[in-house]
């Protein structure tokens, strides 16, 4: 049953999303050190990187075709709980090691210089530390962590590593992403004090169906586990409960263990471009309305409301996201045959105009109205443009040059989203943030959805 604390019915969600587009159209393993001083191996030039795949299915698979595109490597193990997707992937690398689990893995192959980790959120923390004790460079899906304390310890354990790091939200190799901060260092349309952020995930362009399970009871029903899961290594960190398919392949993320929703998937690719261009730290404070709030799926739809501080020169923001088929009101400047993206989108609210970036990811940014857009004079090219995302970590795994997406930069990303579903499913209630004690201040309660305790093995 959901939580007394819902901001909207089910049926007002449905009511107002369809009103909107019509309108708009072993722990212990993790300490120990495989190298002195857990040194990632210093390569020649033509020697090739090692590296490994914690994950072989749905986008773990994108990752490393992206991987194998960008550079000739050496595939030295593969690893997934699914033995149908590990020897599926086995069949183009005959020559990698199969391993179920991860741990296992890492602590066994002492010759890989690189991982990627694209496995369900709860349990990139525990697979992303070990790697980063073992001193391996480091490639994680987003976002980096389940929980707004794993971020914070994967991020300091990352910089004490001193290893090339790389999430995975891709939107940040995308010109139109350079384009958003250079017009705004440009003064554009102004100093930015308010952004609308949105995505219609889980939804399909604001409708139903959903693309997972989300706003819904546990299941009760305990079917057999596949014979080709191992349902333990599949949980990982998290806290037990039996196998079902509302959870697997791919419809975990709704799942307070296991997930976010859609803030937590598509909120990190469309936030980072905002948190970049606008060099945005921790928010102090946050506030929230939702569809009902259930005990252990995230709510259908959310609408999350953040305050960041300025910052030098700039001025305090308010952020606004939504998600579920919520949506932003509809800019005065936007001509009158035009829609928003229903799918994904930002607008920047400057003093002297507005940005609209349709796509995600910051994919295409346009100054509006359209007349504005097209008397703008674009500046110079001051940012350093990218030569692909996958392809960015590689090189740094090689030379240490930059990284757009490193943890340094995910960490206070991932905890400012994660810190957003920490308000929702708390109630909603305005949220005080002490971001360097990690703690909410005005209320205790909150502060028990910041991280959970995990399954004794997969500590962090």
């Amino acid at each position: 049953m959901p939580s007394k604390h819902s901001f909207f019915t089910r049926r007002e969600f449905l009511t107002t999303s369809t009103k909107a587009a019509s309108a708009i159209a072993a722990a212990n393993l993790w300490l120990q050190p495989s190298r002195a001083a857990g040194a990632p191996r210093r390569l020649s030039p033509n020697e090739k990187l090692n590296v490994a795949f914690i994950g072989t299915g749905g986008q773990a698979a994108e990752d490393r075709r992206e991987v194998l595109k960008a550079e000739d490597v050496n595939v030295v193990a593969l690893c997934d709980v699914d033995e149908t997707r590990l020897s599926s992937a086995a069949q183009s690398h005959p020559g990698a090691k199969t391993y179920r689990d991860y741990r296992k893995l890492l602590e066994a192959e002492k010759s890989v210089d690189a991982v990627v980790i694209a496995i369900p959120d709860h349990s990139h923390a525990p697979a992303s530390l070990m790697a980063l004790k073992l001193g391996r460079h480091v490639y994680c899906e987003k976002p980096l962590t389940r929980t707004v304390k794993e971020a914070r310890i994967v991020a300091q354990a990352a910089r004490e590593a001193k290893v090339a790091t790389q999430m995975g939200n891709q939107g940040m190799a995308f010109e139109g992403n350079r384009f958003i901060q250079e017009w705004l260092d440009d003064g554009a349309i102004g100093p930015v004090r308010e952004v609308h952020v949105w995505s219609d995930r889980p939804t399909h362009r604001g409708k139903l169906p959903f693309w997972w399970p989300q706003g819904v009871d546990r299941p009760t029903d305990t079917p057999p586990v596949p014979a080709n899961l191992d349902w333990d290594l599949w949980l990982g960190p998290a806290p037990f409960r039996p196998y079902h398919p509302a959870y697997v392949p791919f419809k975990w993320r709704g799942w307070w263990d296991f997930g976010s929703g859609g803030l937590g998937d598509m909120g990190i690719h469309n936030l980072a471009p905002v948190f970049s261009a606008l060099k945005l730290g921790a928010p102090t404070s946050v506030h929230a309305r939702s569809t009902p709030v259930f005990p252990d799926s995230v709510p259908v739809a959310n609408v999350v409301h953040y305050e960041f501080p300025s910052r030098g020169s700039l001025p305090s923001v308010k952020l606004h996201w939504y998600d579920g088929g919520m949506l932003p009101p509809r800019p005065e400047e936007l001509e009158e045959d035009r829609e928003l993206n229903r799918e994904d989108g930002i607008i920047f609210v400057g003093d002297k105009g507005k940005m609209l970036v349709e796509g995600w990811g910051g994919e295409r940014p346009r100054l509006i109205p359209e007349t504005r857009n097209k008397e703008y004079p674009r500046p110079p090219k001051t940012l350093p443009r990218s030569v692909g995302h996958h392809k960015e970590w590689l090189l740094a795994c090689r030379t240490g040059s930059p990284t757009r997406s490193n943890f340094d930069f995910a960490g206070p990303l991932t905890e400012a989203v994660l810190l957003g579903m920490v308000c929702v499913r708390n109630g909603g209630d305005t949220l005080h943030w002490d971001s360097a004690n990690l703690k909410v201040t005005n209320d205790a309660e909150a502060n028990r959805f910041l991280h959970y305790d995990h399954r004794p093995g997969w500590e962090v």
